[in-house]
């Protein structure tokens, strides 16, 4: 249990530090503007219990949340059967995600297999610069600005296609030189 609420959390927070460059067309340009309001609604939605910091009360409300989702009956015990249907639908989802999108093979979900959480965990620890253990929402943005900034190669305030494109096969070879690949 321990497991999937330390996964579910670093999940969340992840998936809001990315906000900024995704959008229902995840290679249409991308604004500064818009980096913000994104960032914005991401750290809203993740602030689960609003009082404008991630942290572990956040991760705990979340993991309650996906708790309540998993456990289908409401007994409070996520059986096997529970736990398998609900990947079983996760599965469903991302295929039919990467369908409408015609992008990634489904092999490259499995690739990162279960190492990615503390690649994620170490993202989130740099993005609370004044270490307190907890993610403000001015921390959050200046996280996700500064992607943004390493993205947007040519200085103007979009992100294009061929600078996300870019930026994810250098996050790509980062990841593989860390590994020692």
């Amino acid at each position: 249990m321990k497991r999937l609420t330390i996964a579910i959390s670093t999940a969340a927070l992840l998936a809001g530090g990315a906000a900024y460059a995704q959008s229902a067309d995840r290679n249409a340009d991308t604004t500064r503007a818009e980096a913000i309001e994104r960032t914005a609604e991401r750290f809203a939605k993740m602030d689960a219990n609003d009082d404008g910091v991630l942290d572990a009360e956040d991760r705990e409300a979340r993991a309650g949340q996906m708790f309540d989702r998993l456990d289908a009956n409401g007994d409070g015990m996520i059986s096997r059967t529970e736990f398998e249907t609900h990947h079983a639908e996760r599965r469903e989802q991302r295929a039919e995600r990467r369908g409408e999108r015609g992008e990634r093979q489904e092999r490259e979900w499995g690739r990162r297999g279960g190492r990615g959480h503390r690649g994620d965990m170490a993202m989130m620890r740099r993005a609370d610069t004044d270490g307190n253990g907890a993610i403000s929402q001015a921390e959050f943005q200046a996280a996700a600005l500064a992607r943004f900034d390493r993205a947007d190669a040519d200085n103007n305030g979009v992100v294009t296609a061929a600078e996300k494109q870019s930026a994810r096969a250098a996050m790509r070879e980062t990841r593989q030189q860390r590994r020692g690949n």
